[in-house]
């Protein structure tokens, strides 16, 4: 329970380096880690921006009988956002080996945002569909990150008619909806 308490800490004061030397100490000393351990490892790497010492951390976990939880993946897949590394995230989303776990609309909203920063427009559209099949609510984030996706590769009618459909998934326009799919008709 320190040991949990001090890494979250650690997460907190964006001390991801710390983390690790403490999720690493605790596996020297022969102390069992649990999921929570490592969620809050992987969410302060995430934090640091450190998405492949997140993702190490993930796949650590067999090796040490954890099973994955919706928000280990959420946080992975949020780690890969801010790097681009869109490919990883869907891949991450789409995985799950429990196949009890399906992602939840942090974990989809964190795949979105990677695809918005590097990834082709479709892939961040057919997310929507994908959180609408898996039966998670796209809220305004998600349809943002969409319309971005679209914006930045000047797909102008993509991201109107994605403006328009978003009251079918009951998410308001923001002025981020609306300002980028104005960008992207300028385009």
């Amino acid at each position: 329970i320190t040991y949990n308490a001090v890494i979250s800490a650690c997460e907190k004061a964006q001390r991801w380096d710390l983390a690790l030397v403490l999720y690493e100490r605790l596996q020297l000393r022969r102390l069992q880690a649990d999921t929570y351990t490592c969620n809050a490892a992987i969410s302060a790497c995430e934090k640091g921006g450190r998405w492949t010492a997140a993702l190490s951390v993930l796949g650590s976990m067999p090796r040490l009988r954890l099973a994955p939880d919706v928000f280990t993946r959420s946080a992975a897949i949020s780690a890969c956002g801010p790097a681009a590394q869109w490919p990883l995230a869907l891949a991450l989303l789409r995985s799950s080996p429990e196949r009890l776990i399906l992602p939840n609309v942090v974990g989809c909203n964190a795949a979105a945002s990677a695809c918005e920063k590097g990834g082709p427009w479709p892939f961040a559209v057919s997310l929507l569909r994908f959180m609408c099949v898996a039966r998670i609510k796209p809220d305004s984030v998600s349809c943002n990150a969409a319309i971005s996706a679209c914006e930045n590769d000047g797909q102008w009618q993509a991201a109107s008619a994605l403006l328009a459909s978003m009251p079918e998934f009951h998410a308001s326009p923001t002025v981020v909806s609306c300002s980028s799919a104005i960008s992207a008709c300028e385009k």
